[in-house]
């Protein structure tokens, strides 16, 4: 009865909950219920900053063209088959992978298929992975930092070069970057609670991260399982802990190791040729082209190690020279002091939540670092993109514990200032004549916002200080960001920056390796690779592309461009092809005489194909040609099921055929078979059509160097067109012949 009587006596008028029941009553429950809703809803700085990078990220996109032909010309075959979708076929015949994982790939892929294929349905994507990115780094900064210091490390992210250059590009390193965020995002949730499915979470990341570019995404790894040894036993004890952990990288193994092990159990027949190794093995890939060949070097490097197309020499400052400096390099000094900054307040105690953050994206940061700074294999500038959100975070957080105060802050607050200024200024001083106004603004800036912290101890007068200095810091890298968007960024090495910058040139202003006649110079400038003159042949070999050297100012066809769509390889313009283009009458013999894939040497000519011509077309020795060592007899298997009918020999071609030290095979051993089992077919001149000459190993040498020449006249190129249907077994017992040779 008493429960009767409190309910009734709640209900009366004078109670209370009686004005629920009016206007003003239903508008009071309505505030209650959108409290919880509110404090989840996005804060009008982080709507400013996804503002910011959708706008940096989506701005005439359309001038990228198809950024990298490489990674465009697999979508395509991917795009029209299930079976080249799964192992990310770079042509529809499913002869061979691109080099890396599929799943940016396959993002792409999905998109083409619903919007169809042209240049916004595979980049369009990837600009909303950058603005996704800046979001998530916004929120694992707010957590911890406050809304200050995630709008200042979202802001640096937006506006960082390279983080601009590959949201507007193909390349899968807006993916990467996006799923190693997520990762430290899902680190730091796990930290918050202990909870076990938050750190599943970020291994599934992880996975993703490598399913997407391989071993680089694992850089996040010492710094989230440091975090997790130290900080959460205090809780339930280090073996919990530890089970955890496993529970996590076991979820990171079943993720990233799923498309491996699908390549693995598939046998070699019913697949293709895993693009980038010589034994035909995903683990190959793995751990030695895309592996420790990015690390220790490889042969065939362009230029060399210590050139700027490999992001300059190897050493503790180089993140900071002109391949590297202007891409990621600006706020570095600040981000190093402000994460010293956060170790010295929290001491790594246990108990301080500063703590486990701070291991899990300072480790992310410094293991990325030391790689970066230390590889001597191909490691190409954009690599760094990695680098940026984890610098950014460092930014954010630095910058909201300095103004925080305490009494390590009345120190390393000016000296984060000036470490900072003086970073900007070596990294300045690598470009002449560009910024040239930002030394003196930097320096009356800097030192105006030192006075100021060392002078005074107000929270109002250091917000201030570090604000006007955060200021003129972004300064430069906004600048270089937004003339990201003045050019095409195309080309397989995006560069943020000015289009005249040299940040990533390949040779100077005369093109080859170096000044104006070309050959193995210095690198570092504009042009590049070729130019007017004296220039190394590393493209031209397909039928249809030009000459590395064109005239004086011209750009040759077929010519690669260089990162930002500044020239290079050949001193091309952005936006062209980085492969010759097959010829229109070898494309209409095969045509009219029963149609077939055609094998190039390289990847790289045949892509340009595949997105220009959608010719059935497929490189059988990597990229380059020179990197996938396929055997005659891997030959005569794809003749006899029918995947390879034609093979197009390209004279002096593949990119580095012509650079010295590369040791590489490449397809030419399969070629070489070919040459000798295969017809050769001549083109007449002025005609479409050809007839067929039988060239079996019998034919001279004097009769097949005729029908060559004839070949090359009638079609203007110096390719040579060979027919091997029904000679799988001539190609096997060449095979047999070059092995016991």
């Amino acid at each position: 009865m008493s429960f009767s009587w409190e309910t009734s006596s709640a209900a009366s008028p004078t109670t209370s909950v009686a004005p629920v029941t009016t206007p003003l009553g239903g508008a009071w429950r309505l505030r209650e219920r959108a409290r919880p809703l509110a404090a989840r809803a996005p804060r009008p700085e982080l709507l400013a900053l996804m503002a910011l990078a959708a706008v940096l990220n989506l701005w005439a996109l359309s001038r990228n063209g198809w950024a990298n032909d490489y990674y465009s010309a697999a979508v395509r075959s991917m795009s029209t088959s299930w079976h080249d979708f799964l192992f990310a076929s770079l042509d529809r015949s499913g002869v061979m992978t691109v080099d890396k994982p599929p799943l940016a790939l396959w993002v792409q892929a999905l998109s083409v298929r619903i919007f169809g294929y042209h240049s916004l349905s595979i980049l369009v994507p990837q600009a909303l992975m950058g603005v996704a990115s800046v979001a998530l780094l916004y929120d694992l900064l707010r957590r911890r930092f406050g809304r200050m210091g995630a709008f200042v490390g979202g802001l640096a992210l937006a506006l960082t070069p390279i983080t601009v250059a590959v949201s507007r590009h193909n390349n899968p390193d807006a993916l990467l970057a996006l799923c190693c965020v997520a990762a430290l995002w899902c680190a730091v949730r796990a930290l918050e609670d202990g909870r076990t499915r938050w750190l599943v979470a970020a291994g599934v990341c992880v996975g993703l991260g490598f399913e997407t570019k391989m071993g680089v995404a694992l850089t996040v790894l010492p710094g989230i399982a440091a975090a997790w040894l130290w900080v959460v036993p205090a809780a339930r004890g280090r073996l919990h802990a530890l089970g955890q952990l496993l529970a996590g990288g076991g979820a990171m193994v079943l993720v990233g190791g799923a498309w491996p092990a699908l390549v693995e159990l598939t046998p070699a027949a019913d697949r293709p040729w895993v693009s980038g190794t010589s034994d035909n093995r995903v683990l190959s890939l793995i751990f030695e082209y895309n592996g420790l060949g990015r690390v220790d070097g490889q042969s065939g490097v362009p230029g060399g190690g210590g050139s700027n197309m490999m992001g300059g020499s190897p050493g503790p400052l180089r993140l900071l020279n002109s391949a590297l400096g202007g891409q990621v390099g600006w706020l570095l000094g600040f981000a190093v002091i402000g994460g010293l900054a956060i170790l010295l307040a929290s001491r790594l105690r246990r108990g301080d939540a500063r703590t486990g953050w701070l291991m899990v994206v300072g480790g992310a940061f410094a293991t990325s670092a030391i790689l970066f700074s230390a590889a001597s294999g191909i490691f190409h500038p954009y690599y760094v993109s990695l680098l940026a959100p984890f610098a950014a975070a460092l930014v954010g957080a630095g910058a909201a514990q300095l103004i925080g105060g305490g009494s390590s802050a009345r120190i390393l607050g000016p000296l984060a200032v000036v470490a900072a200024v003086i970073t900007e200024l070596i990294v300045r001083a690598n470009y002449p004549g560009q910024l040239t106004w930002l030394p003196p603004a930097l320096i009356v800036v800097g030192a105006l916002a030192v006075i100021a912290l060392v002078a005074f101890s107000s929270r109002a007068v250091r917000v201030a200080a570090l604000a006007a200095a955060l200021a003129a810091l972004l300064a430069a890298p906004a600048v270089w960001a937004l003339d990201t968007l003045g050019h095409a960024t195309s080309g397989i090495f995006p560069s943020g920056g000015p289009a005249s910058a040299e940040s990533g040139g390949f040779g100077g202003p005369g093109g080859g390796f170096g000044g104006p006649g070309g050959g193995f110079g210095q690198l570092g400038g504009r042009g590049g690779f070729g130019g007017r003159a004296g220039a190394v042949q590393l493209f031209g070999a397909g039928a249809g592309s030009g000459s590395a050297a064109g005239p004086a100012g011209a750009p040759p066809s077929g010519a690669l461009p260089a990162p930002g769509g500044r020239r290079g390889f050949g001193g091309g313009g952005a936006g062209g092809p980085i492969g010759g283009d097959v010829s229109a009458s070898i494309l209409s013999y095969v045509e009219e005489h029963g149609g077939g894939t055609i094998a190039l040497a390289s990847q790289s000519s045949a892509a340009s194909a595949i997105i220009r011509q959608d010719a059935n077309v497929a490189g059988i020795g990597g990229f380059s040609g020179r990197e996938s060592d396929v055997s005659a007899s891997w030959l005569a298997q794809e003749v006899r099921l029918g995947r390879i009918r034609w093979v197009l020999h390209e004279q002096g071609g593949g990119f580095g055929a012509s650079l010295p030290g590369d040791t590489r095979t490449g397809a030419k051993t399969a070629m070489a078979a070919v040459a000798q089992a295969c017809r050769l077919v001549t083109l007449p001149t002025g005609t479409s059509s050809a007839s067929g000459t039988s060239g079996t190993s019998g034919t001279s040498s004097t009769s097949r160097a005729s029908s060559t020449s004839r070949a090359s006249r009638a079609s203007g190129t110096s390719s040579t067109l060979y027919d091997c249907q029904g000679r799988a077994g001539e190609l096997a017992s060449a095979s047999t012949q070059q092995s016991s040779s």
